[in-house]
């Protein structure tokens, strides 16, 4: 989730998935970019549409959350990563 005071909050979404999926980590999505715009906390009250997507986030993430614990509870696990391979692109 990013906090911005205009629309570039994009760039720092983006940032932060691409990392978050070299990682090999779940990215949740929600209604729109998962963004509040503010310059200040009482402007942010004022943003009708960021906390309605902060909320749905909040309850993807809970989902995702539960999820993950009914499939360990019925044995399923992660896959195993395979060892990583480096490319040389100077080849």
């Amino acid at each position: 989730m990013v906090s911005c005071r205009r629309g570039g909050a994009s760039a720092s979404i983006d940032r932060l998935n691409k990392h978050f999926t070299i990682a090999r980590m779940p990215v949740m999505a929600s209604q729109y970019w998962n963004s509040i715009h503010d310059n200040a906390p009482e402007e942010a009250a004022q943003d009708a549409e960021g906390p309605q997507t902060m909320r749905t986030l909040g309850d993807n993430m809970a989902w995702l959350l539960k999820c993950i614990a009914a499939g360990k509870a019925a044995g399923i696990m992660p896959p195993t990563p395979e060892p990583w391979q480096a490319m040389n692109s100077s080849r």
